[in-house]
């Protein structure tokens, strides 16, 4: 595939200088701190409860403290970008230095939330393919869970001495396949139970996130990282040529480091909205993470840097571009339904489950992966638009 560009990226007549991306470093230190000030305002513990908890200890409050603790992820995610990018107008020690503390920051608070949101993709699936009544957004509860668990657990205590069946297989006597009748049954029957561990897996996981969470903010690595993102947002360590150096051609090299990942992406299998390879891969009983979805993974993160240049060439004004918007979606898309295949697979590993549940896992599992064909799909689309409105 051709490398074009996606954009000119000479925003103005005028050459950008240092003096720009230290405005810019400046801005988003000055959003983390305002944001840390927030999360401990409204008390980033009680991001940790339950829906119900949170509820009763008062939505407003905890949705303010997940707020203030995106808006914590989002400026430490810029402000690392920027150093990646523009790496050569900054002092190398601290530039090299503070990059993966704020990628550790970012990492660390974000995982409370893809737990959250990784269990209710996958509870709105299963009601989706078991064919079960629900509201939009509705989740399993836990109340649902421990009906469950019982059933569940006698269900696996007859399964003890049998080999599991693998998470694909749908259970079926003397080798006949099972008709669609059938398979609709075991998967109706799985479904609640299969549910009920995902939410126990996965709430379990989010509790450790959030406890990792808020020892990473109690920690002195923190306090560090705060000190120097204060120190930030009214001195930036730039070169001394970088004030009057230009920014532009460090832009178009992310613009172009871009361009040459999604080269290097099967577009053209993409361009079909089914791959019958990606799926064969992915029903492998292998716990490794899937073979085709880094490279698609590292075009959503150079995508994320071409976005964080073009808002410094921009002053942090950038405007709208829907197309590369709805790529980036799509990749968001792709990540989460990859995440949460994954989690399908590992809950479908469990030892001793039933039969019915290790069934609808697999369902589930393959209908993730099918989520993650169908955005490479939208990815492809949006791109070609990309470049057809850019040529």
């Amino acid at each position: 595939m051709a490398q074009q560009h996606l954009e000119p990226t000479d925003p103005t007549a005028e050459v950008v200088t240092g003096d720009a991306l230290a405005a810019y470093l400046r801005a988003q230190a000055t959003e983390f701190l305002r944001a840390l000030r927030l999360h401990r305002e409204n008390g980033g513990a009680n991001g940790g409860a339950t829906a119900r908890d949170r509820s009763s200890a008062g939505e407003n409050g905890a949705e303010e403290s997940v707020d203030a603790a995106r808006a914590l992820r989002r400026s430490a995610r810029r402000i690392s970008g920027s150093l990646h990018t523009f790496r050569p107008l900054l002092d190398p020690d601290w530039s090299e230095e503070m990059r993966p503390e704020l990628a550790w920051l970012s990492g660390t608070l974000g995982l409370e939330h893809a737990y959250e949101a990784r269990l209710e993709r996958l509870l709105l699936a299963l009601h989706r393919l078991s064919g079960a009544a629900g509201f939009p957004g509705q989740t399993i509860s836990v109340d649902v869970a421990t009906s469950v668990s019982a059933a569940d657990a006698a269900a696996g205590s007859r399964a003890a001495g049998a080999t599991s069946v693998p998470p694909r297989t749908a259970p079926s006597s003397a080798g006949a396949p099972a008709s669609p009748t059938q398979e609709r049954g075991n998967l109706t029957v799985g479904a609640a139970k299969a549910g009920a561990l995902l939410e126990r897996q996965l709430t379990l996981a989010r509790t450790r996130a959030h406890s990792t969470a808020l020892q990473a903010l109690g920690s002195s690595r923190f306090h560090a990282v705060a000190d120097k993102v204060a120190v930030l947002a009214s001195e930036v360590p730039l070169t001394p040529a970088a004030p009057t150096t230009d920014l532009r051609p460090l832009a178009a090299a992310a613009e172009e480091r871009l361009t040459d990942a999604i080269a290097g992406l099967p577009l053209v299998t993409a361009g079909h909205p089914y791959n019958a390879e990606a799926l064969v891969h992915g029903l492998s009983p292998d716990p490794s993470p899937h073979p085709q979805d880094g490279p698609w993974h590292q075009v959503r993160l150079l995508l994320r840097l071409h976005r964080y240049a073009q808002e410094v060439l921009y002053a942090g004004n950038c405007p709208v571009d829907v197309r590369l918007l709805a790529a980036g979606q799509a990749l968001n898309r792709h990540r989460d339904a990859s995440e949460a295949a994954a989690a399908a697979a590992q809950a479908a590993r469990t030892p001793r489950i039933a039969p019915a549940t290790a069934y609808a896992l697999g369902v589930l599992h393959a209908d993730q992966r099918h989520e993650v064909e169908a955005a490479r799909f939208a990815f492809q689309q949006a791109w070609q638009q990309q470049i057809l409105g850019a040529s």
